[in-house]
C-alpha cells in the first residue's frame, strides 16, 4: 500500500451511533444463490445513452432492496471488533480511526452524550437485497455481527423480524431469513468477471438511513486488494456509497447483481469517489453454502508465502515469475505432512495453475477439509507432483499467509564485502539477537549502502539461513554458496533471511560494479 493511503482512511461502510436514534451501520461483501438467469430489461441491453434513463433497471431491481436494522448492547457497538480488516491488516488502524467516534452525531446530543450511557442498547442500519422469493436475504457479516434482534424492512414499507442463517466473517458475508407475507420480489444474478474498467453501474442502498437511494458511476478498476483477507479482488467504483450502503447491491445495466458495496477510500469519512464492492461470482459459493450448511469451513494448509519476482525466478531457474514462494512451513501442517519445504514454489494446485500468493489463498480458502488435491512445486530446478489433504482452518487462522511485516533489528554489529558482511552465529550474537539454541546460518554484520544488498532491504542483524534454497550453517559457508552463484551465470542469489520470528526469501541481484 502506498505512503499516501496510509494517510487516508479506507473504511468498511459502517457507522454506528448509540441510541436514543438509529444508527448508519454500513460494511459490504456480496453473497448469491444459485438462481436462472432471468433475461434482460426492456430497453437496457447496451450502455446508456447520453441523455438516458436508469429508471428501467430501479424499477425492476428497487423491490428487491431492503433495510436491515440491528440491535445489540452499546458496549459491542462501541468495540473495534466489527472491524473487517484483521489486526495484521494495515487498514485495521484506519478503521479504528475512523468509527472511534461512530459516526454522524444523533440530534440533540453528540459523542459525550454517548459515552455517559454505555449500557445503552444501540441499533445500527445497513442494506440488504432478496435472492429467494421465500425470503433469503444478503448482506455484510458486519451490518449483522453480535446483534440481538435484527429487523427487515420490505421495499414498501412493511417491517418483518429476520433470522440470521448463516455468516462466514472471513469473506464478511451474512444470509438472514424472514417469513415472507407473500412471494417477494428477487434481484438476478450476473457474471462480475465480464466487468471491465468503464462499465457503468448502479450502486442501490440505504445510506445514512435516508431510505433507499441510487447512485450511478463506472468501474474504476478490478483486482483491488485491500489486505482484509483471502477473498480480496474488490471491485473499484466512482458510484457515491457512504455509510448505510454495505450490503446493498451493485447492479449492471442488465439491472443483474455483479458486486456488493463494502468499503469505501476516504480522507474526511464521506464518499469521495473511491468505493470498493465484493465480485458476485466470488460471493455466490459463500452464499450458496451458508444457505445450505448455515455456515462454511474453510481450507488450511499451513504454509507462509510470498510473491516471486523476476529475481526471485532468475535466481532458482524458473522460466516465469508465477507461484507463490514458500517461505515458512507449519510443523504438523498438512504442507509438511505432504513433503513442501521452504523455497519451494507452488506453481499449482489441483491442477490449476497459481500466478501469485493470492490465488493460492484463495484456492486454499475454498476447499473443503478433508479434500485430497494434487500440489505442484518448483523444487531444486524441476517440477515434483505431491499430494497435500486439505485441513480445517481454525477462526484465527491463515489459509496461506502472506509475508509478514519485518521488525525493528537490533543495532551495533559490524561487517564488509559485496553488498553484506557476515559473521558466524556466537554465543554473544545469539543472546544479542535472542536466537534460539538451534538456531544456524550466518548473521550480517553490515550492509553497504551503495550494493544491492541494501536495496533488497537486509539489514544488520538479519540472519541467513540458506543461499539457492540449500541450508548454510556458517559465514564462510555462506560465502562460498553466494561466490557460487556468481559463478553459475545467475543474475542474482536467493537468500532465506530469519528476522525476529519471521523467515522471508530475498533475492538479491548481484552488483555490475
Amino acid at each position: 500500500m502506498s505512503s499516501i493511503l496510509r494517510k487516508h482512511r479506507v473504511a468498511a461502510l459502517l457507522g454506528a451511533a448509540l441510541i436514543a436514534a438509529p444508527i448508519a451501520l454500513t460494511i459490504v461483501v456480496g453473497g448469491q444463490t444459485a438462481q436462472a438467469a432471468s433475461p434482460p430489461l426492456p430497453g437496457i441491453a447496451g450502455p446508456v445513452a447520453p441523455g438516458g434513463s436508469f429508471a428501467p433497471i430501479v424499477s425492476a431491481d428497487k423491490p428487491a432492496v431492503v433495510t436491515i436494522m440491528t440491535t445489540m448492547k452499546a458496549e459491542t457497538v462501541s468495540s473495534d471488533q466489527t472491524s473487517p480488516f484483521g489486526g495484521d491488516s494495515p487498514f485495521d488502524q484506519q478503521f479504528r480511526q475512523f468509527f472511534g467516534d461512530r459516526g454522524s452525531p444523533l440530534p440533540g446530543g453528540g459523542r459525550q452524550q454517548q459515552q455517559q450511557q454505555p449500557q445503552q442498547k444501540a441499533e445500527a442500519l445497513g442494506s440488504g437485497f432478496i435472492v429467494s422469493p421465500d425470503g433469503y436475504i444478503v448482506t455484510n457479516n458486519h451490518v449483522i455481527d453480535h446483534a440481538l434482534a435484527i429487523k427487515v424492512t420490505l421495499d414498501d414499507g412493511t417491517e418483518v423480524p429476520a433470522t440470521l442463517v448463516g455468516a462466514d466473517p472471513k469473506s464478511d458475508l451474512a444470509v438472514i431469513k424472514i417469513d415472507a407475507p407473500h412471494p417477494l420480489a428477487t434481484v438476478t444474478w450476473g457474471d462480475s468477471a465480464t466487468l471491465r474498467a468503464g462499465d457503468q453501474i448502479l450502486a442501490i442502498g440505504n445510506p445514512f438511513g435516508i431510505g433507499t437511494t441510487v447512485t450511478a458511476g463506472i468501474v474504476s478498476a478490478r483486482g483491488r486488494d485491500l489486505h482484509s483477507g483471502p477473498y480480496d479482488d474488490f471491485i473499484q467504483i466512482d458510484a457515491p456509497i457512504n455509510h448505510g450502503n454495505s450490503g446493498g447491491p451493485l447492479v449492471d445495466l442488465q439491472g443483474h447483481v455483479v458486486g456488493i458495496n463494502t468499503a469505501i477510500y476516504s480522507p474526511n469519512g464521506g464518499s469521495v469517489g473511491v468505493g470498493f464492492a465484493i465480485p458476485s461470482d466470488q460471493a455466490q459459493t459463500v452464499v450458496d453454502k451458508l444457505i445450505k450448511d448455515g455456515a462454511i469451513e474453510h481450507g488450511f494448509i499451513g504454509v507462509q508465502i510470498q510473491p516471486v519476482t523476476a529475481d526471485v525466478a532468475d535466481a532458482i531457474g524458473l522460466a516465469t515469475a508465477n507461484g507463490a514462494l514458500v517461505a515458512n512451513v507449519s510443523d504438523g501442517a498438512p504442507a509438511s505432512e505432504a513433503g513442501v519445504k521452504a523455497g519451494d514454489v507452488i506453481t499449482a494446485l489441483g491442477g490449476k495453475a497459481i500466478s501469485s500468493p493470492r490465488d493460492l489463498s484463495r484456492m486454499v480458502a475454498d476447499l473443503a477439509p478433508g479434500a485430497k488435491e494434487s500440489l505442484t512445486v518448483w523444487r531444486s530446478g524441476q517440477s515434483q507432483d505431491l499430494t497435500i489433504t486439505i485441513a480445517a482452518n481454525a477462526s484465527d487462522g491463515k489459509q496461506a499467509t502472506d509475508e509478514t511485516g519485518s521488525k525493528p533489528n537490533p543495532a551495533g554489529l559490524h561487517v564488509p564485502t559485496i553488498g553484506i558482511g557476515l559473521g558466524d552465529i556466537t554465543k554473544a550474537v545469539r543472546q544479542a539477537l535472542n536466537l534460539p539454541r538451534g538456531e544456524a546460518g550466518a548473521v550480517i554484520e553490515s550492509v553497504a549502502p551503495d550494493k544491492p544488498a541494501a536495496d533488497a532491504g537486509l539489514q544488520p542483524g538479519d540472519i541467513i539461513v540458506s543461499v539457492n534454497q540449500k541450508p548454510v550453517k556458517s559465514a564462510e559457508e555462506t560465502r562460498a554458496a553466494v561466490s557460487e552463484a556468481g559463478k553459475s551465470g545467475r543474475k542474482s542469489v536467493l537468500l532465506l533471511v530469519q528476522r525476529q520470528d519471521s523467515q522471508t526469501f530475498v533475492a538479491v541481484p548481484f552488483s555490475l560494479g
